[in-house]
């Protein structure tokens, strides 16, 4: 059985009714996600980086499977078509910062490596970043706290 679509609304299960408080938790956190996005698309642009490669530089940093990431496996991280990856893929290596090699198991799958200019630029982003996350920390905290609360002891009624 294939996993969820993420793109698509899931199903929640049935809410007798929430509080003030779990709807400020949740406005909260959408303003600090909102901000931290915010934040993190400015930092990626005064380096000259759509938000979009930011994102593709990261993901292809942090993956840990056997080889490097694959373009469809950069798809399935951004939740973008394999044909819009195959073309961010290709405006990062134009710019010098992504390169593209045939696997030695498949030549059909291309397989993505950071250029030592792009390792810098994520670098200089990602400690910004971390830190502007650490400064948030108590809203998810607070949010964290909100949802036991609604886990352990169910919503409120009416």
């Amino acid at each position: 059985m294939a996993p969820p679509d993420p793109r698509k609304p899931q199903t929640a299960p049935a809410v007798a009714s929430l509080t003030l408080d779990d709807y400020q938790a949740l406005g909260a956190f959408r303003e600090a996600l909102r901000r931290f996005l915010a934040f993190s698309e400015a930092g990626a642009e005064e380096l000259g980086l759509t938000a979009q490669q930011h994102q593709a530089l990261l993901a292809i940093k942090a993956f840990t499977g056997d080889e490097p990431m694959t373009v469809g496996q950069l798809a399935q991280r951004l939740q973008i078509k394999s044909n819009s990856a195959v073309g961010l893929v290709q405006r990062l290596q134009d710019r010098g910062l992504v390169t593209r090699e045939a696997s030695v198991d498949d030549r059909r799958r291309a397989l993505l490596r950071l250029t030592p200019a792009a390792e810098q630029a994520l670098e200089q982003i990602s400690v910004k970043n971390l830190a502007q996350l650490k400064s948030s920390a108590a809203v998810f905290t607070e949010l964290l706290a909100t949802l036991q609360g609604v886990e352990e002891h169910g919503p409120a009624t009416a």
